[in-house]
């Protein structure tokens, strides 16, 4: 056996409009869009999200940021939308929603962080950082989450940095592999 990494980053956008024109610049870099997640929520808006249904590859949204989540469940592969306590209804897409089922199914959830916080340290991610991530969520800005290989992650920081993403930060983890 050997380790391989299994690289993140992590980009913060200040709102659903910021996420949604970085997304689309990674797919046009031709970025997997299956190695992609993003994490939101807009309750102190008016831009209430008011249902969601997912039936197999049909998935629908209501409400005037409908068409945004209904345009990333399009692109990204699970969705879920979710009530997590001290962040509040939270719409998540992408290999994110299996991390935070395991997180749940297996309890990892580790003191002073959410089920997502547990699924992101899971993943690796440091918990000074999901403690970050999980205020900025509080403060209903948007995560941008690409997973891949170091020089995928590195370029994707750069398409995310150059699209008004308040920060972007890359997170390394270590994973076995058999030879």
């Amino acid at each position: 056996m050997h380790a391989t990494a299994n690289d993140s980053v992590i980009a913060v956008f200040k709102d659903h409009l910021e996420a949604e024109e970085a997304i689309k610049e990674l797919q046009k870099s031709g970025f997997d869009m299956k190695q992609l997640s993003i994490v939101g929520k807009d309750y102190h808006t008016e831009e209430h999200v008011v249902g969601y249904y997912n039936l197999g590859d049909q998935v629908a949204t209501w409400g005037k940021t409908g068409a945004f989540w209904g345009w990333i469940w399009g692109l990204l592969f699970g969705s879920a939308f979710v009530f997590i306590p001290g962040i509040g209804p939270t719409m998540i897409g992408g290999p994110i929603v299996s991390w935070l089922a395991g997180a749940l199914e297996t309890a990892v959830v580790v003191g002073g962080v959410s089920a997502l916080g547990g699924a992101l340290i899971g993943a690796g991610i440091p918990k000074d950082s999901v403690l970050k991530y999980e205020t900025a969520l509080k403060a209903s800005k948007y995560l941008v989450i690409a997973h891949g290989t170091r020089a995928e992650v590195e370029h994707v920081k750069g398409i995310l940095d150059n699209n008004k993403a308040e920060s972007a930060t890359v997170h390394s983890k270590l994973v076995e592999a058999s030879a």
